[in-house]
């Protein structure tokens, strides 16, 4: 098996062993805090990131479904057809495949993804962007919408493409 494949499915076991810890020891209404900045809280969206879609009455179960098999066909074409050499560009396609086919499972088992990972900061006045504010006993706390390690996988997957792009482009010779 391609090693990139494999790394896809280790990622993919990992975010679905993971889930099914959290929805097993986890409750919604009471996070458990690990550490200042974290805690773990049971939640499900049937959106995207963001809980984009969420409310959308249902199609967007399917909507995402297909997407993320067509995302994953495509991924697995390109890291078959990866020339060797390219560590950054297959750990980064690698990442995203686990990560989609993770939350594909979700989707087409429950109807929905399984989130636990709340990001959170104490805050003064105002939140960052894309930080939500909730009314805390000690004032106000700044939380990332919540997330899963598939969601994780996807996001440093994405960076590492990223990163192998610009490297390839910054020691491409210059053709002027």
């Amino acid at each position: 098996m391609n090693r990139w494949l494999l790394l896809a499915l280790v990622v993919t076991l990992l975010d679905q062993a993971s889930k099914l810890a959290a929805e097993a020891w986890l409750d919604p209404r009471a996070p458990l805090d690990v550490l200042p900045f974290l805690d773990l809280r049971l939640a499900y969206n049937p959106g995207a990131a963001f809980s984009f879609l969420a409310d959308a009455g249902g199609w967007q179960r399917w909507f995402f479904s297909a997407l993320a098999l067509g995302v994953s066909l495509l991924i697995i074409h390109w890291l078959r057809r990866l020339p060797p050499g390219q560590p950054l560009h297959g750990s980064g396609l690698a990442l995203i495949l686990g990560g989609a086919v993770g939350n594909l499972i979700d989707r087409l088992r429950l109807g929905h993804v399984v989130d636990f990972l709340d990001v959170h900061y104490p805050a003064a006045d105002t939140c960052l962007p894309l930080f939500a504010p909730v009314p805390t006993l000690d004032g106000l706390a700044c939380h990332w919408p919540a997330f899963n390690l598939a969601d994780a996988a996807i996001f440093l997957g994405a960076a590492l493409y990223l990163i192998a792009g610009w490297r390839e482009g910054r020691s491409a010779p210059d053709k002027s």
